[in-house]
């Protein structure tokens, strides 16, 4: 992390960590419990030994301001119109996100399976927009999120998340800025060996401690 982003995430969590490892955002989500484990469905469909509720992270309000100050400090350059996320999860961060470019931040919801805007929602054409997730993955709802702008004649010049837990291996065809990047495996659900041991996966939200990824 360079040092503008540490100084600026510094200040804004105020001390109140001692970081035990060089990468601070990692252990942010660890030390809020939002790295869990078990046996999940992600969004994507794709099942995983690992899933991140970064919801935990962000219900603290002074973790979500770093979080999203960090992420518009790195595209402070890119003179930013609005800030787009996908709902649900990527809707806290994208707001904070918004807040600290000093852009308006709106988010897209999914009808019959196409990422639409609601509730009031536009973009004007040649508008420049940022969208920003919470994790991606394989990067199906920023796709189609990536399809919506440009069928509104908006301009995607680049995306941001938290954690891109692909490994750096997702190509979104577009500049992809993540605060923290992990390999963290997946498995088809007919390869999952977590299956073939026996064990039943849980859908994220589908128990009162959660998940998410």
């Amino acid at each position: 992390m360079s040092n503008i982003f540490k100084e600026r995430f510094d200040r804004l969590i105020e001390g109140r960590f001692f970081f035990t490892t060089e990468e601070p955002f990692e252990d942010l989500l660890r030390r809020t419990k939002a790295v869990l484990e078990g046996h999940f469905v992600l969004s994507s469909g794709l099942h995983s030994s690992h899933y991140i509720q970064c919801a935990r992270t962000l219900q603290h309000p002074k973790h979500a301001e770093a979080l999203g100050g960090c992420l518009a400090d790195r595209f402070q350059d890119y003179a930013v119109d609005a800030v787009i996320s996908p709902a649900l999860g990527g809707l806290i961060i994208g707001h904070e996100t918004g807040r600290a470019l000093g852009a308006r931040a709106i988010f897209g919801e999914r009808d019959n399976g196409a990422m639409t805007l609601r509730r009031g929602f536009g973009l004007q054409p040649g508008e420049r927009v940022v969208i920003i997730e919470d994790v991606i993955t394989t990067g199906g709802s920023v796709r189609g999120l990536i399809r919506l702008v440009e069928d509104l004649e908006g301009i995607v010049v680049g995306v941001g998340a938290i954690l891109d837990r692909s490994g750096g291996q997702v190509d979104l065809g577009v500049p992809l800025n993540a605060l923290l990047t992990m390999q963290v495996p997946t498995y088809q659900p007919e390869a999952c060996p977590l299956c073939q041991q026996g064990s039943s996966p849980v859908k994220p939200g589908s128990r009162q401690q959660g998940a998410g990824g």
